[in-house]
C-alpha cells in the first residue's frame, strides 16, 4: 500500500552540483564535506568537491561548520547542526576524529576532504556495507511541489531509515576578510542550508511531498533527498539519496 505525506514545517536552527545523476542512476556515493571559511587548508577540499559534483554517480554536500569562528571570522554559511551532525558521525565511529575538511562517504567511512585518493578509498570501503545505497529513491519537481517516492522493499528484512530533505545553494561565493583565509573569495558548492525531515521509512511505498515555497528561500535552487539508516543524533549508512533542481 502507498501512503503520502505532505509536510510544510522544518526542523530547528540547530539544523538550519550543476550535473545530476542521470535519470534512473543509482548513486554510488553522498559525500558530506564539512568545512570552513576560517579553516586555511578548506579551500583544496572546496575546490575538489566542486570537482567531484561533475561525477553523476555522486552527491555531494556542503555542511559548513561553527566551532573555528573564534580565529577571527565567522563563518556565514555555519550551522551549530552541522557542527553536531559531524560529532555525531565520529561518535558513531567510535574514532571521535573531528577536523576540518573532513569528508564522510555514505554516512560510515570519512577522509581527508582535500584528498581525492582518500574519498576513492572510503567509497570503495563504503561498499563494503551491503545497505549502503540500496533503496532506490525518486525525487521529481513539479506543480510547485518536491516529491520523494521510496518503493516497497524487496527480499529480507528492509533497513528503517529517515528521510531528510536538504534545501541547497548550488553555488556561493564568499569574500573572506579576517582569519586564515583573508583576502580570499571562496565559492562553495551545493551548501546545505536547511533541513526538512519527511518522515521514516520502513520498506513499505512511501511518497512524501513538500511544497516548493516551503524549500525556496534564502538562494535555494536544489534539493538533495537522503534515507539515512539510525538518526540524526546516531547517523547510519545512507541507504538511498537523490538531488533535483527547483524550477
Amino acid at each position: 500500500m502507498t501512503t503520502s505525506r505532505v509536510l510544510i514545517g522544518s526542523i530547528g536552527a540547530a539544523l538550519m552540483f550543476v550535473a545530476l545523476p542521470s535519470a534512473g542512476a543509482e548513486p554510488r556515493a553522498v559525500i558530506e564535506l564539512f568545512t570552513s571559511q576560517g579553516c586555511s587548508s578548506c579551500p583544496a577540499a572546496d575546490k575538489l568537491l566542486s570537482e567531484l559534483r561533475r561525477d553523476p554517480s555522486l552527491i555531494t554536500l556542503s555542511l559548513p561548520i561553527d566551532y573555528w569562528d573564534y580565529l577571527g571570522w565567522k563563518d556565514t554559511l555555519a550551522t551549530p547542526g552541522h557542527t553536531a551532525r559531524q560529532k555525531a558521525y565520529s561518535q558513531v565511529r567510535g574514532d571521535r576524529e573531528i577536523y576540518t575538511p573532513q569528508v564522510v562517504v555514505n554516512g560510515v567511512a570519512q577522509a581527508i576532504g582535500s584528498d581525492r585518493g582518500q574519498i576513492e578509498h572510503a567509497i570503495a570501503q563504503s561498499r563494503n556495507n551491503a545497505s549502503s545505497l540500496s533503496v532506490p529513491l525518486h525525487v521529481a519537481v513539479a506543480d510547485a511541489r518536491v516529491t520523494a517516492t521510496l518503493p516497497n522493499h524487496q527480499g529480507g528484512e528492509p533497513a528503517v531509515g529517515e528521510v531528510w530533505l536538504c534545501a541547497l545553494s548550488r553555488s556561493v561565493s564568499v569574500g573572506v576578510t579576517r582569519g586564515e583565509n583573508r583576502g580570499h573569495t571562496i565559492t562553495y558548492t551545493n551548501v546545505v542550508r536547511r533541513w526538512i525531515k519527511l518522515g521514516t521509512w520502513s520498506g513499505k511505498s512511501e511518497t512524501f511531498t513538500v511544497p516548493i515555497d516551503a524549500v525556496k528561500s534564502d538562494g535555494i535552487d536544489a534539493v538533495a533527498v537522503i534515507l539515512q539508516s539510525g538518526s540524526m543524533e546516531k547517523p547510519g549508512a545512507m541507504l538511498g539519496a537523490s538531488l533535483a533542481l527547483l524550477h
